[in-house]
């Protein structure tokens, strides 16, 4: 979804219920990066699975916007 979009239906609680055990400023200048906002990798790398072979996952640790 967009920024403005993210913005919009992004709710202070809902994002840090997401965002659980990340590192993040807490203002609402970065709720735009609210995980909601990006498509899913799982969902991207099962519709991708005939091109890749997936030898590792990350796991989100810090958002750093700016």
């Amino acid at each position: 979804m967009s920024r403005t979009e993210a913005r919009r239906r992004s709710t202070g609680d809902g994002h840090i219920a997401v965002i659980q055990g990340v590192k993040y400023r807490k203002d609402a200048e970065v709720i735009d990066e609210t995980p909601a906002a990006y498509k899913s990798i799982d969902l991207v790398m099962q519709a991708q699975r005939d091109l890749v072979e997936v030898v590792h996952a990350l796991c989100r640790l810090v958002c750093v916007k700016g």
